[in-house]
């Protein structure tokens, strides 16, 4: 991996940046962050995999109108799923230089409704915002070592503060931030 930035961060493009050649992989991203996140790198000449859980057409939709040229409807909770969407994104281009695992899901929940953040709304958080990024992150390893890419993981404030549509949410964040920093330290430039 070339280069890892673990922490907070704002980041901006340049008019000088070029991606062309470059293949990211955006999930989550028919929507949204995702969406806008999938547009930025289009824009830099990046050929981009679009994924969609839940919302195929609103990813079509937002392909036809960039340069991205493939549309992945698959859900990064399951397992089948990743592997078809790393093996489909290395198929179609030959190769991975970003992952940004933005797939994310919520439930709005009062901080103080103990009662409705049950065990099953904290197992379907956590299993696309930090079990579904782990397994991304995994899946896309080898081919982002060759690339010498990057993966980013998109989080919250809720994440650092006690704030968020629900604890489960905001304990995901956390979750997901602490991962973020050991996969840095573990597969980041300094880590060899």
């Amino acid at each position: 991996m070339d280069r890892v930035v673990a922490g907070t961060a704002h980041v901006t493009a340049s008019a000088q940046t070029d991606l062309s050649g470059k293949v990211v992989l955006v999930t989550g991203s028919s929507s949204g962050i995702g969406e806008a996140t999938a547009r930025r790198f289009d824009a830099a000449g990046a050929s981009v995999v679009v994924n969609s859980c839940s919302n195929p057409r609103r990813a079509s939709a937002s392909r036809a109108s960039s340069r991205a040229r493939s549309t992945w409807q698959g859900n990064v909770a399951d397992d089948d799923d990743v592997a078809r969407l790393v093996a489909a994104t290395l198929e179609a281009f030959g190769r991975l230089d970003v992952l940004v695992n933005n797939a994310g899901t919520t439930e709005v929940i009062a901080h103080h409704d103990l009662g409705r953040a049950d065990l099953s709304v904290w197992r379907r958080i956590f299993d696309v915002n930090v079990f579904g990024t782990w397994a991304m992150s995994v899946a896309a390893m080898d081919a982002l070592r060759a690339s010498r890419g990057s993966i980013v993981n998109v989080s919250s404030i809720a994440g650092l503060r006690p704030t968020g549509s629900s604890i489960p949410y905001a304990a995901s964040k956390a979750a997901l931030n602490h991962m973020t920093l050991l996969l840095a330290k573990v597969v980041g430039p300094r880590s060899a």
